[in-house]
This record gives structure tokens, C-alpha cells and sequence, in this order.
């Protein structure tokens, strides 16, 4: 660890740096060879937008003051000083105010736990078995979850809704474009791969320790992943006999029988599903890469991770992202070791994935502010982090987590003309998003509330005296 850190931190936490091996990092994930529920996801037809005058903030390290943005065709055509209108396009005057890509919520369960939340919306867990890969969240999402809509106020237009963390194996997660829609399909990001949700620590062995069950402990958890990769190996080698005793003609050799748990672990074996790890401890996220090197798959990142400033470096070597919160701590004994200064920790080291996630439809309403708290706190550690670096934490690093870098994160010409125009710098308290564009469309503007996106399940809902 820099020895910056090292001063302040008591040399007992560096234990669980030590040792490991590199690992280098696999392919990008492949497309499966049948999309089943495919995206619908068309993006609306908007005239050229031209930003001109803010204060640019691109995702990949740059500052620009005085910088025009030019949207066309659902793509950021131009980012730079002095850009031509284009004809027919919109001007909008941005200066005094800023001007970032859209913000990226890595974790997320709008749409599973909606609101209003009632055991009729409880979709999130599948609390049947530890192990639940064959399910995948994104069948339990209601597209009318009012939280859509006030995500998107706070400039979030994109979306990783997970399952739930009881379960050892959770399920598939997926990601989402942030725009009304009456089916799930339809806001599905196209191109994006799924995740799997994995979940260590207390919440399996609490959830089937209370019952009786296995897991009830944490090496039940870690002989339970290794039974289940264990499985999925199997099911590899069957498959790859079937494959060759056809090729060899052999018109006798029949498939293994289709199992949609094995299908999943066999897929984030292969690298098409990205592995979203939710872990705390430190010690516990080392055992779990020293899981993933026995079995040969990657995880991508670790979520909450409160105790990630602890390995920094090792999630740096590993490139392996840890999606935190700013400050949140204390509600349960392995949150024990949490500090505000674990983000600044995990971003200071060359190539540290720092992600700031909200796990909340609460806090996704001010992604940019919990970001600015995770700044103040680096810098009262003496680990300044400056606008243009910290806004990677909610856009740039977060598209890399969930396998769409080379398509969001970034105010790059080519890429989704995902972008918000803030009132001010978005990591002022007082900032708030005055127009959010999701593919170049305008899909919220402040200064015309009538407009913005509404839930169906509000529609006919009497507004409450003092809302609109």
C-alpha cells in the first residue's frame, strides 16, 4: 500500500495484503449464442443538441471549462470549444453550470422492491434454497416502481438491479436503461451482459442458520460455492463429451439433461456473466479471489465492501472493483471495520476501481452527493481527489463493473449520449440535475415538471397539497 496510506493506517490492517498472485484479467464477456428475453430497448428519436459553454466533466480524467457537448443520433458526436451548430439542432446555454455523463447506479433493487413496499412487491430474495442461480432478477422487475422516475431526477440513467443477498447464489442480475416503459424488456440495456449475485459473510449463514440449515456458518458458505463450481465443472466436461462424440459421429451420445442452476454457473465460468461478489470483510474478499483462482472464473466486483481500504492494492493487482457506500456503518457486526475514507483508499493506487453505488432508492436520488462525501473524507486523510477523477466513481468505473465501458461512462465521442447538465458543480450539496438526456433525448428537465416521466401506478393518484 502507498505509504501515504500506511501512515494512516495501524499496520495490523495490512495483513490481508500479502502474497497473492496476480491474475490476469479474462476477455470481455461473450455474447450467449441465444439471447432469450431480448432487449426491446429502441432509443427516441431527438434532434441534435449542441451543450455549449459548461464546465465539462468527461468521465475519463478531463476538466474542460468552457466546453461545448454536441448529441446526434443518440451518440456524443463532439466534446471541445467552439463547435458548430449543426441544422436543426437545439442550443442549450450551459454556462455557470456543469455538465457530466449520466451517473451509473452499480447496485440497485428498484423495480424488485418497489414502491410501495408490501409483500405483494417482495420479489427481490428467492428464499427457497442457498443456491438459486437459475433465477434471474430481472423477471421480477415492475416497470411501474415510482423510484424509476426519481432516480432519474437525480441524473442516473442507467441502472444494475441485482437480487437480493440471502442466498450464497443469488441469480442473475441485469442492467437497465433509466426511461419509462411498460415492460422490463424495454428498458433493457442492449448489449449489456448479466451479472451473477453472489453473497458472503452474515446474510446466508443468518438467513439458513436460523432455520436449521446449511449454510450456518462461514465455511458452510465457502464448502456451499465450492459444491456449486464443483457442479458446474462437471456440467462443462459433459457438455464438451456430448460435443465430441458428435463430432466423431457417434449418432448414440446423448446431451446432458439441461439444468438452468449449472447453466448460469457454467456461463460465469466461461466469462459471459460478470460475477457481482456482495462481501465486507477484507479477509473475506482475499478468500474469495483465492476461490476464484481454484475454479478459473473472474469476479468483476465486490459490493458494499466497507473493508476494502484494508487490500487495496490487492483489488488493484487483481483488477477487481470494489462498489462502495460513502459512510455507511455499524448495522451489523461485519459493517464493524467501516471507515468514510474507504473510497479515496480503494481509488488511490494505480488502476484501483473505486465505485460509489447506493443500494437504496433513497440514496440513488444523490449519488453525486454521497460521491462528494467520499471526496471530503479522502482529502481530510490527505488523499485530495479532484472533480474530474471523482466523477469516474459514479459513471466511468461503474460501466466498467457491469461490462459497458466501451459503450457509457464517458462523455466520448461514439458513445451513448448519456449526460446530465447540472445546476452547479454536482458535488456541491446545493447541486441538482437540470436536464438529463438518455441516448441524446431529453428524458427529464426541471424547468418543466409537467413533462417529466411518471409511474402508470401514480397515474389517477391524487397529488398530495404542496407536490405536483
Amino acid at each position: 500500500m502507498n505509504r501515504r496510506i500506511l501512515a494512516l493506517l495501524p499496520c495490523a490492517l495490512l495483513a490481508a495484503c500479502a502474497g497473492a498472485p496476480l491474475q490476469k484479467a479474462p476477455a470481455a464477456p461473450r455474447e450467449p449464442a441465444k439471447v432469450v428475453y431480448p432487449s426491446t430497448y429502441k432509443v427516441a428519436v431527438a434532434p441534435p443538441t449542441l451543450i455549449r459553454g459548461g464546465t465539462v466533466l468527461t468521465g475519463s480524467g478531463a476538466r474542460l471549462d468552457g466546453a461545448d457537448v454536441l448529441l446526434a443520433d443518440g451518440r456524443i458526436a463532439a466534446v471541445g470549444r467552439g463547435i458548430a451548430v449543426p441544422p436543426g439542432a437545439r442550443v442549450i446555454d450551459a454556462q455557470g453550470r456543469w455538465v457530466t455523463p449520466g451517473l451509473i447506479d452499480t447496485h440497485s433493487h428498484i423495480g424488485v422492491y418497489p414502491s410501495p413496499y408490501v409483500q405483494a412487491h417482495d420479489d427481490g430474495n428467492e428464499v427457497t434454497n442457498p443456491v438459486t442461480a437459475n433465477v434471474w432478477v430481472e423477471h421480477s422487475i415492475w416497470p411501474q416502481d415510482p423510484a424509476f422516475a426519481t432516480a432519474l431526477e437525480g441524473g442516473v440513467t442507467t441502472l444494475h438491479v441485482l437480487p437480493g443477498s440471502a442466498n450464497l447464489v443469488g441469480g442473475r442480475s441485469v442492467v437497465l436503461k433509466n426511461v419509462p416503459a411498460t415492460t422490463y424488456q424495454a428498458m433493457k440495456f442492449p448489449g449489456a451482459p448479466q451479472g451473477l449475485k453472489m453473497a458472503c459473510g452474515e446474510n446466508p449463514k443468518r438467513t439458513y442458520g436460523e432455520r436449521k440449515q446449511a449454510p450456518a456458518t462461514r465455511m458452510a458458505n465457502v464448502a456451499g460455492y465450492r459444491a456449486q463450481w464443483l457442479d458446474a465443472q462437471q456440467y462443462l466436461r459433459d457438455a464438451a463429451d456430448y460435443e465430441k462424440k458428435t463430432a466423431a459421429g457417434n449418432k448414440d451420445a446423448k446431451p446432458p439433461p439441461r439444468d438452468l442452476r449449472l447453466e448460469t454457473l457454467v456461463a460465469a465460468l466461461k466469462g459471459e456473466l460478470l460475477v457481482q461478489m456482495h462481501c465486507y470483510r477484507a479477509d473475506e474478499m482475499a478468500l474469495v479471489l483465492d476461490l476464484a483462482d481454484e475454479f478459473g472464473y473472474k469476479v468483476t466486483a465486490f459490493h458494499h465492501a466497507v473493508e476494502a481500504y484494508k487490500i487495496a492494492d490487492l483489488l488493484a493487482e487483481r483488477s477487481v472493483c470494489a462498489a462502495m457506500w460513502a459512510d455507511l456503518w455499524g448495522f451489523k457486526m461485519e459493517l464493524f471495520d467501516g471507515i468514510q475514507e474507504n473510497v479515496a483508499f480503494v481509488a488511490y493506487p494505480a488502476n484501483g476501481c473505486a465505485i460509489v453505488h447506493s443500494d437504496s432508492p433513497e440514496g440513488v436520488q444523490r449519488l453525486n452527493q454521497e460521491a462528494a462525501k467520499a471526496m471530503t473524507r479522502g482529502a481530510r486523510a490527505g488523499l485530495p481527489v479532484a472533480p474530474e477523477a471523482a466523477i469516474a466513481w459514479v459513471t466511468a468505473n461503474a460501466a466498467k463493473a457491469l461490462g459497458i465501458a466501451q459503450l457509457t461512462g464517458t462523455l466520448e465521442p461514439g458513445k451513448m449520449a448519456d449526460v446530465v447538465i447540472w445546476s452547479r458543480d454536482p458535488f456541491s450539496v446545493y447541486a441538482l440535475a437540470d436536464q438529463v438526456f438518455v441516448d441524446g433525448a431529453l428524458a427529464y428537465d426541471r424547468s418543466a415538471p409537467p413533462a417529466a416521466p411518471r409511474s402508470d401506478f401514480l397515474l389517477g393518484q391524487p397529488a398530495r397539497e404542496g407536490t405536483r
